[in-house]
């Protein structure tokens, strides 16, 4: 039987004889593996069972091409399996400095490492969790806040199992040119603040099993990116301003993310600090605390967020806190890694090439369809061969590139998805992450290979197909949080008290800004 299933050349009847044996044998090994309790059933669409090592399976796999699709069950089972194949036996803590961009993702790609997959999903879902928990209704006396507390924040979120601990929140004030990107409460009883909006969080790996199977700790920063309609686009007024985070007059980014990240108001008490300080504040700490454990500094964020993962990732390696000395004297340099989803560009040329010459790794998940990732630099940009002239020479006061690897998806191969869209839709975070699970390479089927749920596509958008019956924009807050009160009546919930800035937080933005200009640290 062994030789019938393996042979190439046989008569025309004995090709349907194997056929028949090949579907037989299929039918019967899957009842058999199905009802053996020492293979690991995976919950799936398919009830599949993983079981590596099966003479079983490598026979079936081998003459995958040419068994039957009569059964529509068994095919999708050994499309499945066969794509099960390509898993990387590997353990991520092997490699996991090469599924963090220490190679620029290079062969990872195209096929999809199966690593890389669920490390995107797993970081997109952090970015997602943005969204997730902002109070964004304009009727909330809260609005504009994390609806949660930094100690229940993943409980809330069904996400504890990530192994993460909130160390923690960001604010920025809403006192700049992005009007648009913030969210105001229209209530006369705002109790919260009326300068400051949550932009994310700071979290660290918390969880000693989820530690050991990443291959060492991480220090996670994740930005939330815009809750409204992209009318924040229009606040992007293309004008470059130099960074000066170490005096490099060259090195410029976009003058809305630069006031986004640095301006500060001294009156309220969540942005006593801007974010830029609360960012290398909270990362001193974490490194110092952590520095004699095998570390990693994770930034991730979608749209607008992208864009701050990758500012943040640069000054963190530019005001060099990603360089320490631990208890041995010995000067190690942490890996920072950026995974972005529809980011727009962010800075000029110089900022990119500084970006590179500091080791900054940015794996770019865009979808072709989706407009904000081509601005600003509509005209000057990586894509055009006369930037460099253009930014040098005729100083071009347009100039922008993108930084990393692009990793680029396309909306219209996913069978679930409405092949064309608003721009509300392409740009969405949890299609980006649907069309994450589906792609194995270029010029490769869609099939989901995590089987993420398709109902998460429209938890914030109209994405799906209407044949998948569910509704658009379904996620919401029960009864768009009105609870009843001891009388009865119903009611907003008073909050527990928003977290602001830890009390040592200018202890180690000092700190910090010592460390950058540390003549040991030259690395």
């Amino acid at each position: 039987m062994a030789y019938l299933l393996s042979s190439p050349c046989l008569p025309q009847n004995m090709l349907l004889e194997q056929q028949f044996l090949q579907h037989q044998l299929f039918s019967n090994s899957w009842n058999t593996l199905a009802k053996n309790p020492k293979y690991t059933p995976f919950s799936s669409r398919f009830d599949r069972v993983i079981n590596p090592n099966s003479v079983i399976r490598n026979a079936l796999m081998k003459s995958y091409d040419v068994l039957p699709k009569a059964d529509e069950r068994e095919h999708e089972f050994l499309l499945a399996q066969k794509l099960e194949l390509e898993e990387d036996p590997r353990l991520l803590s092997e490699i996991w400095r090469e599924i963090q961009g220490e190679n620029d993702w290079e062969g990872l790609i195209d096929p999809m490492n199966s690593h890389l997959r669920l490390e995107v999903l797993r970081y997109g879902e952090f970015a997602q969790a943005c969204y997730d928990s902002f109070d964004f209704d304009p009727h909330s006396k809260y609005c504009g806040s994390c609806k949660y507390t930094t100690s229940e924040f993943f409980d809330k979120l069904e996400m504890a199992h990530h192994g993460y601990d909130i160390c923690r929140y960001l604010y920025a004030t809403s006192n700049i040119n992005l009007e648009k990107f913030f969210q105001k409460s229209r209530s006369i009883r705002s109790i919260w603040s009326p300068h400051a909006n949550w932009m994310g969080y700071v979290a660290v790996t918390s969880d000693e099993e989820e530690i050991r199977r990443l291959g060492r700790r991480d220090v996670l920063i994740s930005w939330r990116g815009t809750v409204t309609y992209l009318e924040w686009l229009h606040d992007l007024k293309n004008i470059l301003r130099p960074v000066h985070f170490r005096d490099n007059p060259h090195v410029q980014i976009e003058s809305g993310f630069y006031d986004l990240y640095t301006t500060k108001e001294e009156n309220c008490k969540y942005c006593s600090f801007s974010a830029r300080e609360q960012v290398l504040a909270e990362v001193k700490r974490l490194v110092e605390l952590y520095k004699d454990e095998e570390l990693s500094i994770t930034i991730t964020g979608h749209s607008l967020g992208g864009a701050l993962a990758l500012l943040s990732a640069y000054d963190i390696a530019e005001m060099r806190l990603n360089i320490i000395r631990d208890n041995n004297n010995c000067t190690k340099k942490l890996p920072i890694s950026v995974f972005s989803f529809a980011s727009p560009r962010v800075g000029n040329l110089k900022f990119k090439e500084r970006c590179d010459e500091l080791g900054i790794k940015q794996l770019r998940v865009i979808n072709i369809h989706d407009k904000v990732p081509t601005m600003p630099g509509l005209i000057a940009n990586e894509k055009n061969d006369l930037q460099k002239f253009l930014e040098e020479k005729v100083h071009f006061p347009w100039s922008y590139a993108h930084v990393g690897t692009e990793l680029a998806l396309d909306h219209t191969h996913s069978p679930f998805l409405k092949p064309s869209a608003d721009i509300g839709c392409t740009h969405n975070l949890e299609a980006h992450l649907h069309l994450i699970d589906g792609y194995h390479g270029k010029g490769k089927k869609f099939s989901l290979a995590t089987k993420r749920d398709i109902a998460l596509v429209n938890k914030d958008s109209g994405f799906l197909k209407s044949e998948y019956g569910v509704p658009p924009k379904w996620r919401q807050d029960l009864n768009k949080g009105m609870v009843r009160n001891s009388e009865g009546r119903w009611v907003v919930p008073e909050r527990p008290r928003v977290e602001h800035h830890p009390p040592d937080t200018a202890h180690h933005f000092a700190l910090a800004m010592k460390v950058a200009y540390d003549p040991r640290l030259n690395f």
